[in-house]
């Protein structure tokens, strides 16, 4: 299960600096969220934690690594993902809507935030806002 969790997490992180390509450049490696090793060592727990099915844990996690880099849009963008599997919606739609205003170009970021803020909407039953923000995911990418 742990090397399915990290291949998980390195092919989100590729994923991740893959849409920062462009004009900017990125002052870490493709392979890395972050150049601070204990955010890495935080999310690399919380999606362990994640995949055991623990997500208060998970959460409190991405939480600490939160106080480290608040900025960072993967960390608001896999608190959300936590926080829709753990039914609290708003939050879910608040925390991805936070990560898509640091995600800068990172188009990809941006398009797997709307899923999420479309299926919170979609389970507070705003099927309008649901159809809106999935039309916006398809186009992002």
């Amino acid at each position: 299960m742990k090397i399915i969790t990290r291949r998980v997490f390195i092919l989100i992180t590729i994923l991740f600096f893959g849409g920062c390509a462009g004009h900017q450049q990125i002052a870490v490696p493709p392979t890395q969220p972050s150049e601070n090793t204990a955010v890495i060592a935080l999310l690399s727990k919380a999606g362990d934690q994640s995949a055991a099915g623990q997500m208060d844990k998970a959460s409190e996690n991405l939480e600490r690594a939160l106080r480290i880099e608040p900025h960072n849009p993967l960390l608001w963008h896999e608190l959300a993902r936590i926080r829709l599997e753990q039914g609290q919606y708003r939050q879910a739609e608040n925390m991805a809507a936070k990560s898509n205003m640091l995600a800068g170009t990172n188009r990809y970021l941006k398009a797997e935030n709307w899923r999420i803020i479309g299926e919170a909407r979609n389970r507070l039953g705003d099927l309008h806002g649901a159809r809106e923000a999935f039309g916006k995911a398809e186009s992002s990418p």
